[in-house]
């Protein structure tokens, strides 16, 4: 399958799955409030800390190795066999240690945290990481797709209060469980089921466990944000940021999912030396995300103060004054995503990452402690700009002599300044029009066609090949 149509298909099942429980939040916020949504919140984010460590790095890690191997029968039975039995292992250990902090640990949110078991049982039979080393983007999106469409029937027939909150966990993590599940018999025919040893097997765990340092430190400030502001600022707070951060959560799926796509794509480039095909790539590439982000970040900053109290209810209006800031955080994200996956993972260069994100991490928590017992959940907010801002420029400190950064900046600035055009216009608008929703759909054409506008100028004036292919397709051909 097509570089293009697998991105499609990956970016379509990412978004997919962070769009339906945003499509199902205003409706749980009714229902819930702020109280129960960062009851859930909290719960939640502690089962995903969780599947995080079940899974070490493997959506790089796995990904990567399969890619390198796939050509080779052999090798790829071999070392599928010996990734999945350390899989095993480590995910029985974790599965432990869930149900000792649902018995033995958790207080107000237990019956949540025990809705939420399925999520670790998942991990047993995430084998995601081996169909995209495959480039099979397809299963994984249909399938999961399917039953997570189920759970959200679900939600809105079962839940009406704080009470029935185990019903809104249970039914995404059945989901999450059913989906991984069925994606993993797509592996059949692609793949055999070797013996390893157990030597095999545990020779991965430490490069793996190399890379889960940086999901893990990644996920400090996108996870623990959360568990630090229900935990100091009290659930009402937790609540608020919650459903700000929702949104930005789901605008990030469109960047992770190219750069799921890519990572396989340009490791086996890698492999066969072609860096000057690489260097396209990530140039093209680039320029694409930064558009995109651009216009993702500018546009929620207008649209916030609208938008929150439109969506999730008038309890929530004080989460617009969190999303606007938080948006700019896309743009650090897009930017780092590109230099990791297409430059760094391919070539193992694995202490990059590390470094990079657990600086990120530190900062993030250097400024949660300062800033969120004084102004809640905004601190956490500056604390995650500053903690996404510092990745890439950590990136930029390894590799400044070996990629363009001053090219990178200048598309930045170009697709800032196309941004902060319609953010203004956005705005100026908004001072003649009602809250309502069709005056928010009318702001947002306005600002798309803005924004689409100034870069069609833009690319005409540079000759951009994004020009003639407006949704990245010259950046991820085949």
């Amino acid at each position: 399958m097509s570089t293009r149509k697998n991105t499609a298909y990956n970016m379509a099942y990412r978004v997919f799955s962070i769009l339906l429980p945003l499509v199902t939040a205003p409706f749980l916020s009714r229902q819930v409030g702020q109280g129960g949504v960062g009851l859930y919140s909290y719960a939640w984010n502690i089962s995903y800390f969780m599947c995080l460590a079940a899974m070490l790095g493997l959506e790089n890690y796995g990904t990567r190795a399969i890619a390198a191997v796939r050509d080779d029968r052999e090798a790829l039975n071999r070392t599928f066999s010996a990734i999945w039995r350390m899989q095993r292992a480590v995910t029985g250990a974790v599965l432990i240690l869930w149900l000792i902090y649902v018995f033995l640990v958790s207080g107000e949110e237990r019956s949540v945290a025990l809705s939420l078991t399925l999520m670790s049982v998942s991990c047993l039979f995430n084998l995601d990481w081996a169909l995209m080393g495959l480039d099979q983007f397809k299963p994984i999106a249909l399938r999961n797709t399917f039953v997570k469409l189920l759970a959200a029937v679900c939600v809105f027939l079962f839940v009406r209060e704080t009470a029935d909150l185990w019903i809104y966990g249970f039914a995404w993590s059945a989901a999450t469980a059913l989906g991984c599940v069925l994606s993993a018999f797509s592996l059949r025919g692609k793949v055999t089921l070797v013996r390893v040893t157990r030597g095999e097997a545990f020779r991965h765990l430490k490069p793996c466990a190399l890379l889960f340092v940086s999901v893990l430190a990644v996920s400090v400030y996108r996870v623990m944000d959360k568990v630090m502001v229900g935990a100091i600022a009290g659930m009402a707070e937790n609540g608020l940021y919650e459903n700000a951060e929702k949104i930005i959560y789901c605008l990030s799926g469109f960047i992770s999912a190219v750069g799921t796509v890519m990572l396989p794509k340009i490791s086996n480039l890698h492999k066969k030396g072609k860096t000057a095909e690489i260097r396209r790539h990530m140039d093209a590439t680039m320029q694409g995300i930064l558009c995109m982000t651009s216009a993702m970040a500018f546009g929620v900053a207008a649209v916030a103060d609208r938008l929150c109290p439109l969506f999730y209810g008038e309890d929530f209006t004080g989460s617009a004054r969190l999303m606007a800031p938080l948006g700019f955080t896309l743009v650090f994200i897009g930017f780092a995503n590109v230099i990791r996956t297409q430059w760094i993972l391919p070539q193992e260069r694995d202490k990059i990452v590390i470094r990079s994100v657990c600086t990120g991490a530190a900062v993030n928590l250097f400024c949660n402690a300062l800033l969120i017992p004084s102004i809640g959940a905004m601190g956490a907010v500056l604390g995650t700009l500053a903690a996404e801002f510092t990745v890439p420029l950590m990136q930029w400190g390894f590799l400044s002599e070996e990629l363009p950064y001053r090219t990178f900046l200048k598309y930045t600035g170009i697709y800032a300044l196309a941004g902060a055009a319609m953010l203004g216009t956005v705005r100026l608008a908004g001072l003649w029009l009602p809250v309502t929703w069709p005056a928010l759909m009318l702001q947002m054409l306005l600002g798309v066609v803005i924004y689409a506008g100034l870069c069609l100028l833009i690319w005409k004036k540079t000759r951009s090949p994004l020009l003639r292919l407006l949704s990245l397709r010259k950046a991820i051909k085949h």
